[in-house]
């Protein structure tokens, strides 16, 4: 056991995080062979992505924390370029433009990139200035988070560009943001809800807001995802009709099942419990990532390690509020379960910055 914890501790490899993974990625693929109608390519694929994403994950857990800090606006600003080449001559598949596609080479979606350059960067920004931060430090925070969100908003991807949103408000909110200013930002979100509904949301996303609040009143229709999954979920019982029988799925009336409704699936197959069993790994994620936070030694590692962390938390509950129909259908997938090979990717990295946050702390404290 000693050699093994030191072997690790070498590789800037966090033990448990390490191993609520490992259990994450051998479960997906069981729900995802299933929910993809017993697809092998998927799978293959899917299997893929997991380990470049562990790769990457390794890789980048061997770089201090501060070497990170470093090279963040470089990222940033490429992070940028990516999206303004998306939206100028991007990929468009399913009515979206998302992508950047090199034929025969690559396609990758480059907003997930932001999912961690985002609060990277704000977390660069605002540990070099005194804490709680001045107005004008919260403005420039405010504008680095609302280029890439807007560029995000066009694509569009509601979802993918309010979670990057939201990386950057926790590094604001745990960098000491003033409660007058907070208050002001809620009391601000009615016009401004306003304001998107007439001049940003498309008409679909419109729809989906609609049928949030009323889901029966096209239930052919836009309504039908939402019935078809609270269906499944609840078909499931408590033990769930076992693997690869599920009838929601496997007779198409699950739409999306093997991406934004895989939990329908999860739940169709294995209950409650298999629900419980996931929530659980996921709750043991986001403990162990609120520990590296409150024991991480440097500002940035501190700003940066709690932003990540609750940002995967808003990830999960967004996805599990949709597809219950407690939240509105922003095309937001299930972490580690959905199937998405740049996701999937982009996960595993910030985990890997989690990783040489809390490992590089415990090295320097013992050399």
């Amino acid at each position: 056991m000693r050699r093994r914890a030191t072997l690790l501790q070498r590789m800037h490899i966090d033990g448990p995080l390490l191993i609520l993974l490992l259990t994450l990625a051998a479960g997906s693929l069981f729900v995802l062979y299933s929910a993809s109608g017993k697809s092998w390519d998927l799978l293959a694929k899917q299997a893929t992505s997991f380990g470049i994403g562990l790769v990457a994950m390794i890789v980048i857990a061997q770089f201090e924390p501060r070497f990170m800090a470093r090279w963040v606006p470089v990222g940033y600003v490429i992070g940028v370029l990516l999206l303004v080449v998306v939206d100028v001559m991007g990929h468009n598949a399913m009515g979206a433009t998302r992508w950047i596609n090199i034929p025969g080479v690559i396609r990758f979606q480059p907003s997930e990139f932001m999912k961690i350059l985002m609060p990277a960067t704000i977390a660069w920004y605002l540990a070099k200035r005194s804490l709680p931060p001045q107005l004008k430090h919260v403005g420039v925070s405010l504008f680095l988070i609302g280029l890439p969100f807007i560029l995000i908003v066009r694509q569009p991807d509601l979802g993918t560009s309010l979670l990057i949103l939201a990386g950057g408000a926790f590094v604001l909110f745990m960098g000491g943001l003033r409660w007058r200013w907070i208050l002001s930002v809620i009391a601000a979100a009615v016009p401004v809800s306003v304001a998107m509904w007439y001049f940003v949301m498309h008409d679909y996303q419109k729809q989906r807001v609609l049928t949030f609040l009323d889901p029966e009143s096209d239930p052919l229709g836009t309504g039908w995802n939402i019935i078809q999954s609270k269906a499944a979920i609840g078909s499931g019982g408590v033990f769930g009709k076992g693997w690869l029988l599920g009838t929601q799925s496997h007779l198409d009336f699950l739409p999306e099942s093997h991406t934004d409704f895989i939990i329908a699936v999860l739940g169709e197959e294995f209950g409650l419990v298999g629900i419980c069993a996931l929530l659980l790994i996921y709750l043991l994620l986001i403990g162990r990532g609120l520990v590296i936070t409150a024991q991480a030694q440097t500002l940035f590692g501190k700003l940066l390690a709690g932003s990540l962390t609750m940002t995967f938390f808003v990830y999960v509950f967004v996805n599990i509020g949709m597809v219950s129909g407690l939240l509105p259908v922003v095309g937001v997938p299930l972490p580690f379960i959905s199937y998405g090979g740049t996701s999937l990717v982009t996960l595993l990295s910030a985990f890997g910055v989690l990783m040489s946050i809390h490992t590089h702390r415990k090295w320097i404290a013992q050399v």
